[in-house]
């Protein structure tokens, strides 16, 4: 039987089962929310770079969140839009598992630097005096570093994993990029340990981290409601429910890929659900984390002054 089966060489990727006008009108929209994408997080990184008074352990965090939001819409976007413009185009085996490794990596990374992003809020409002200390730079670039580590060597054991399996046929993958879980139901052999490697890190790198970034931030709100200024109340609440809007949407749906059973989300729900990582998160991110905070707008009102008057 192996000597009849035809290793897969290059992976079709179906994108999404529309009609020619729906897909022209999605290739334009989604391009907008690219270009959006990229300019917002663009714009995050220069003003964190040329502003000394952002140089700060928060901004650090924050500049690396836009970093893995850029990384994100370029890794699957252009993809997806080639895709809407002609169904059906052909991605190689390499490009494949390459696609797989680094969402997944981007995935995992962006996972803890959201929980290192929460602990740095409730240090610095919690702990105010005592917050140049504990979140030292020493320590700020010991949690980045072991972010991306963390998300790198967790998405090489995953393709690892991916890699051992055999792909005979049939080589179409129904989703708009080589999203793992995809991946699997094309393999020619039992795919369990693959899926109780991925259960089980999905409940490390989302339930753990979710458990941590909501403890701290009931730890920030209840800090908050000590604040004597109704004002001072109102910002800080403000602040807190949109960075927890923007956790909700990036665990929850996530862990409604990765841990509720298959036959809960169809293929076409997937798709749908993976928009957040690919737009619409990365997309909010600048707006939530950085443009409006005070401190940003007031780099980036110095930096169009400053072009103003060049």
């Amino acid at each position: 039987m192996e000597k009849n089966q035809t290793m897969v060489t290059e992976f079709i990727l179906l994108g999404f089962c529309l009609g020619p006008r729906i897909r022209l009108f999605l290739f334009g929209v989604f391009s907008l929310f690219y270009v959006f994408t990229l300019l917002g997080n663009a714009v995050i990184l220069e003003l964190i770079s040329l502003d000394s008074r952002l140089h700060t352990p928060m901004y650090f965090f924050l500049s690396h969140l836009a970093i893995v939001d850029m990384a994100y819409a370029c890794n699957t976007v252009p993809q997806m839009l080639v895709n809407l413009l002609s169904p059906a185009k052909p991605i190689s085996f390499a490009g494949c598992i390459t696609q797989t490794f680094l969402f997944l990596t981007f995935a995992v990374t962006e996972c803890l630097l959201l929980v290192v992003m929460s602990y740095d809020r409730y240090v610095a409002i919690c702990h105010p005096l005592r917050y140049s200390v504990i979140v030292s730079w020493r320590v700020s670039i010991s949690l980045v570093v072991t972010s991306w580590a963390c998300g790198s060597l967790l998405a090489l054991v995953h393709v690892g994993l991916v890699l051992r399996l055999p792909f005979c046929g049939p080589h179409a993958i129904n989703h708009f990029f080589c999203e793992i879980l995809s991946v699997l139901k094309l393999a020619c052999a039992d795919t369990k340990l693959n899926q109780r490697v991925l259960f089980v890190a999905s409940v490390f790198v989302l339930v753990g981290p979710l458990g941590l970034v909501l403890a701290s931030y009931t730890r920030i709100l209840v800090a908050i409601l000590r604040i004597r200024s109704a004002e001072g109340r109102r910002k800080a609440f403000s602040t807190c429910s949109s960075h927890l809007c923007v956790v909700e949407l990036f665990f929850g749906s996530a862990i409604i890929m990765y841990m509720a059973p298959t036959s809960h989300h169809p293929e076409e729900q997937q798709k749908i659900l993976f928009l957040f990582y690919s737009f619409f998160n990365p997309m909010l991110n600048p707006l939530i984390y950085s443009l409006r905070n005070a401190e940003v707008k007031g780099a980036l009102r110095r930096a169009l002054f400053k072009e103003s008057h060049f």
